[in-house]
């Protein structure tokens, strides 16, 4: 996992390794993330966008064979 800008600051750290098992989703990987860090990183996960070894894919996707999750939460500015 690694976390950017908002989402960094709501988990309180860049990056970690989670494991899921075999079958989960995007959703299901947010929803680990959310019970770990807690309403402050749900929250931002709710609004975030994911890449999975960086190819954005919706939250049903299948996280099989995965090596890397990116959160992207909305980014202001321009």
């Amino acid at each position: 996992m690694r976390y950017f800008a908002g989402a960094s600051a709501a988990a309180g750290l860049e990056e970690e390794l989670v494991q899921v098992p075999d079958g989960a989703t995007v959703d299901a990987l947010a929803g680990v993330l959310a019970e770990r860090h807690g309403g402050r990183l749900a929250r931002v996960l709710a609004s975030s966008t994911f890449l999975v070894d960086e190819v954005p894919g919706g939250r049903e996707r299948p996280l099989w064979g995965a090596r890397c999750v990116d959160v992207l939460p909305p980014f202001a500015g321009g």
